[in-house]
């Protein structure tokens, strides 16, 4: 399919291969094993798990995406197209695409795809029918159907519950190649929920890390779920699109395990791109009068946990976490220009500082 091990096909591109196996099934009786496809960087190689010509105007075929070096949820999964050729009544239209079982449905507005539609995004809907137009019949229309049999259990582990999408996952792709470590791809995906907020016209936002600051964020704050915006470890990434699209002024609510990293400008928050969490607890608890032998104990700490222990000791646990979130308010607002309302926590959900609005 592709050169290496870092590089792979978007569910778009197999999709895509399906499609193009079903109808030359249906043209030729010949097995068809590999197919081209022409995708919106170069023409790729897709090797076809099954093709079967169900009568003379109807196929199937399936493919999944191999795997590359990426924790790609779709890897491995099996896509299915069915093509029927029929007789055309608009002269217009020589390709038609729905989704089937495991593709999800579009129910909120914000996204690429009309709401009721079938989460089958304009890139692979565009690669289908340029692929497909040229071989079809004078006369016929190709109907395409996308079917994902384990792609309601997988959207589980994606973004689209989030985002509205039930039922299924999304075909997915803008140029048919799938890159490694899937930064795009995850960026991608998370900056539509920014769209989808502002589609809902929805305001009181609350940004997240992840799963577990979104719990805690729902059971601390009178807010619903739709409110609630994850940004991964892409914090810069989140605040800078929130800002191009005007939201200015939110809640950045979280463990201030993670949160303080931002307090030291540091807005990727996974741990092998940067930490320096102790040294910015140490810096801030000497702002706030720690001893000097104290410092230490922070700095030889393991955890943030445990310096909120030795925080607590010397009584000056709230007034640290106010210095520490007030620097992240600071530091967003110098690099963004965006009003945070910043609320640090442990754990357990507990408040940490007492300078924020609820």
């Amino acid at each position: 399919m592709t050169n290496d091990n870092y590089t792979g096909v978007t569910t778009g591109t197999v999709a895509t291969a399906c499609s193009l196996a079903a109808l030359d099934a249906i043209l030729d009786t010949s097995d068809i094993a590999c197919v081209k496809v022409e995708t919106p960087k170069k023409t790729l190689d897709i090797i076809i798990d099954e093709c079967k010509k169900l009568s003379s105007t109807k196929a199937y075929a399936v493919a999944h995406k191999n795997p590359y070096n990426d924790p790609d949820v779709t890897v491995d999964l099996a896509i299915v197209s069915t093509v029927e050729l029929v007789d055309k009544t608009d002269e217009d239209v020589n390709v038609t695409i729905a989704g089937g079982e495991g593709v999800g449905i579009i129910t909120k507005p914000g996204l690429q795809i009309p709401v009721g539609e079938y989460a089958i995004n304009p890139v692979p809907r565009r690669m289908i029918i340029k692929n497909l137009q040229d071989q079809i019949p004078e006369g016929k229309v190709a109907k395409v159907t996308i079917s994902i049999p384990e792609g309601e259990k997988i959207a589980k582990k994606t973004m689209n519950p989030k985002l509205g999408i039930v039922g299924g996952i999304s075909v997915l792709g803008t140029t048919g190649i799938a890159r490694s470590m899937s930064s795009e791809a995850y960026k991608n995906s998370i900056v539509t929920q920014l769209d989808v907020a502002l589609a809902l016209n929805l305001d009181n936002l609350v940004f997240v890390l992840g799963n577990i600051g979104e719990k805690l964020a729902l059971k601390n704050l009178d807010i619903t779920k739709q409110q609630v915006i994850q940004t991964g470890n892409y914090v810069g990434f989140m605040f800078e699109e929130a800002e191009k699209r005007g939201i200015t002024e939110f809640t950045f609510f979280g463990h201030i395990g993670k949160l303080i990293k931002v307090a030291g400008g540091i807005f990727n928050t996974k741990h092998a791109v940067a930490d320096g969490r102790r040294e910015i607890m140490v810096c801030h608890a000497a702002l706030c009068g720690a001893p000097q032998k104290d410092l230490q104990r922070l700095f030889d700490s393991k955890t943030t946990d445990d310096m909120m222990d030795i925080l607590n000791e010397l009584n000056i646990s709230v007034e640290v976490s106010n210095s520490i979130a007030k620097a992240i308010h600071d530091r967003c607002y110098q690099r963004f220009d965006l009003d945070l309302n910043v609320i640090l926590v442990d754990m357990e959900g507990n408040y940490l500082n007492d300078n924020f609005i609820i």
